[in-house]
């Protein structure tokens, strides 16, 4: 079984993850962006089962009705987003583990929320909404 870890710019929240992820994907709804501050987010989809936190108590924000963004509460790194629709996943922010380069995306999510001046990446699966799996662009 392979093992990935990562944690937050500080340091105080780590975590550790087995195995590949269900998806990794760059999403451009606007409430990653508003939660990060970036255009964009990276994320990898995990089964819950495969994931743990090794140190760190992160702090909790619900940022819609059956959601929950995990983060550090000392660097504000965001860490993960849960939500009820999926209960047996976990994404994780692609930009946390220590070897980010190791789950390179494969497609981009709510592009039609995109801002005007982020370039879409063409060698990825298109997404207008959601998530993978639901009608591409």
């Amino acid at each position: 079984m392979q093992f990935h870890e990562g944690g937050c710019l500080c340091g105080a929240v780590r975590f550790r993850v087995s195995g590949t992820p269900r998806y990794s994907v760059i999403c451009h709804c606007a409430t990653c962006r508003k939660a990060s501050g970036a255009p964009s987010v990276a994320w990898l989809t995990f089964a819950l089962s495969q994931f743990e936190f090794l140190s760190g108590e992160p702090r909790i924000y619900r940022s819609s009705p059956g959601v929950i963004r995990r983060f550090c509460g000392t660097c504000g790194s965001g860490i993960s987003y849960e939500t009820a629709k999926y209960p047996d996943s976990i994404d994780l922010t692609t930009m946390t583990l220590d070897d980010p380069q190791s789950f390179p995306p494969t497609g981009e999510v709510w592009l039609e929320h995109r801002v005007s001046w982020e370039a879409v990446n063409l060698s990825l699966e298109q997404y207008a909404r959601g998530s993978v799996g639901e009608t591409e662009t």
